[in-house]
């Protein structure tokens, strides 16, 4: 294997030496299958490439200063699976089923696991597929479950440092009762013509509004958002806004730490009253918001006028990467320890 330099990883995909596999066939779920294939042989009318009957999950291994490996809230990650696969019905796999296919797919590619104090992370990405052949709109009778990970570095190539977001209301991610709750890959695919946009015009992702009356703040393109006012964490809440791992963390961290937790429609005119932002999730960890520039409206709030994160931003990014790496104690059971 060519040396890696772990410091200057960047969130990608680079090849690893294995994946597993569990297929579901004839109505019941086989075993977990090794391969050190990068392809998978589906047939051409699989309902995953027709209807969209697709999903994924995001979780991370780390590398602690004792050498010991730890995987964090995988059983979170499973039931959230659980949930997508009832919104576009698929067939779900059991929990344990996902734990251990997860464990396995870890132990088998341990040396790329990034070493402790570099910063990068083993980034684990569960998949399940509808592989039954279909045509006509119907859920498929068969289902493939893979996980492949990957050694990764910061999602933004800022790292923990504030960055640009932009209000952008000619562009919906999700309907308001639609996928939106459901981690699928069709709300990701309406999300990169808005992305690109931002982009083009220096941003680093769009904050959404809610789809139906463009008022109250929905979530970030990759993640979830939150306002720190005063000694509140503030998050929003709505049936679109796809239920964060990291973000759910968070708000368990924020108690911990004597803060108000308020989860609640959050409307766009509210975020002239935070002193700090956030977007949230298990690529990100925290990624600061510097300043939201609402486009239609001709506003822009800032968060950072040093281009520093903010000490509660701060606080709690230390905190949860703390004991994901197992530098503080895990005192609500979230880490498995390989």
């Amino acid at each position: 294997m060519k040396e890696i330099d772990w410091s200057n990883l960047s969130f990608g995909y680079m090849p690893t030496d294995y994946n597993v596999r569990i297929n579901y066939r004839n109505g019941a779920w086989g075993e977990l299958e090794i391969s050190s294939s990068e392809y998978i042989n589906i047939h051409m009318a699989a309902t995953c490439l027709h209807y969209g009957q697709e999903s994924f999950e995001g979780l991370k291994a780390f590398r602690g200063k004792d050498g010991k490996v730890r995987i964090f809230r995988m059983e979170e990650n499973a039931k959230r699976m659980q949930l997508s696969c009832q919104g576009i019905m698929m067939a779900e796999l059991p929990v344990e089923r996902f734990e251990e296919a997860i464990t396995k797919v870890v132990q088998l590619n341990e040396r790329f696991v990034p070493p402790y104090g570099s910063g990068a992370s083993l980034y684990i990405r569960p998949l399940l597929i509808g592989t039954g052949a279909e045509v006509g709109v119907k859920p498929a009778k068969e289902y493939m479950f893979l996980v492949l990970v990957t050694p990764v570095g910061p999602y933004f190539k800022t790292g923990f440092k504030p960055s640009p977001y932009a209000i952008l209301r000619h562009y919906d991610r999700v309907a308001p009762l639609g996928t939106g709750r459901y981690k699928i890959g069709g709300n990701y695919a309406a999300s990169l013509m808005a992305g690109e946009e931002a982009h083009r015009l220096g941003y680093s992702a769009v904050l959404y509004l809610d789809a139906k009356e463009k008022k109250y703040i929905d979530e970030c393109g990759p993640a979830n958002f939150f306002g720190i006012r005063g000694n509140s964490y503030i998050t929003p809440k709505s049936d679109s806004i796809l239920p964060s791992i990291t973000n759910k963390s968070l708000m368990v961290l924020a108690e911990d730490l004597g803060m108000t937790v308020e989860c609640r429609p959050v409307p766009v005119e509210e975020l002239s009253t935070f002193e700090e932002a956030g977007a949230c999730g298990t690529a990100a960890v925290i990624s600061p918001v510097g300043k939201i520039d609402d486009l239609d409206e001709n506003k822009s709030y800032i968060f950072s006028k040093d281009g520093e994160a903010g000490p509660v931003c701060t606080k709690l990014y230390n905190k949860l990467m703390a004991i994901q790496c197992g530098d503080e104690p895990d005192t609500h059971n979230w880490v498995t320890v390989l």
